[in-house]
């Protein structure tokens, strides 16, 4: 992505529990990962539910974890995890770095105990930069792809360990080739993970959709 001018861009704002407001540039021009996906917006709130509150400190469970996430776009969803207090690395392709650090920048003071830093991770490819594994792997809107569909799988057995917990949350789209991705992502899925899917009533009570699913996925011991 070359250089972009302020012109280049719109503005999405997700307002979180607490008040404050993630500003989220998208691009007038440019390929899927240039907009904020509705699935980004359901996962990033889903981060915020008591589903990850802890009991002891009263605060998140989100602080200090380490934090990946595939397919970043915008960057909505780490940033949301990071303004959480997780230390994350968002990651897309080299074309996605330009915006992904505008809007680091952009909400940079949102984010207090946590870290963000933006890289270049193309699936199927060497993870030896991302490693140890983190604790969380979050993804949203991944499957939709037919040629991506392999080297996601394989980039999620090779970034993640037996503590590792992915979140995926994707639309389920039933036109064109999507259901046949679809089918394949989770038979490629099943040989090394199980999963199992997050009840709406667990998901954010404004931010959810019954054709926008979340699911646990965790490697098999």
């Amino acid at each position: 992505m070359a250089a972009e001018t302020e012109s280049s861009y719109f503005v999405r704002e997700i307002e979180k529990n607490d008040g404050c407001v993630l500003k989220l540039k998208q691009c007038h021009k440019g390929d899927v990962g240039c907009v904020v996906w509705d699935a980004a917006i359901v996962l990033a709130k889903y981060l915020e539910t008591r589903s990850f509150k802890d009991p002891a400190s009263g605060g998140t469970r989100w602080a200090d974890q380490h934090v990946l996430e595939l397919g970043a776009g915008t960057g909505v969803v780490g940033l949301m995890a990071a303004s959480l207090g997780a230390h994350v690395t968002v990651t897309d392709l080299d074309d996605l770095q330009t915006l992904l650090q505008v809007n680091i920048e952009e909400n940079k003071g949102v984010i207090s105990c946590g870290s963000i830093t933006a890289k270049v991770l193309k699936w199927g490819e060497d993870v030896s930069d991302f490693l140890p594994p983190p604790d969380y792997v979050l993804m949203a809107d991944c499957i939709y792809y037919e040629q991506s569909v392999v080297p996601l799988v394989e980039s999620l057995k090779k970034l993640s360990g037996p503590l590792t917990s992915i979140i995926c949350c994707y639309e389920h789209r039933t036109v064109g080739i999507n259901p046949k991705v679809e089918a394949q992502f989770f038979e490629l899925l099943q040989k090394d993970f199980n999963w199992e899917a997050v009840p709406l009533e667990q998901q954010d009570p404004e931010f959810s959709s019954p054709d926008i699913r979340i699911l646990n996925i965790k490697r098999n011991i």
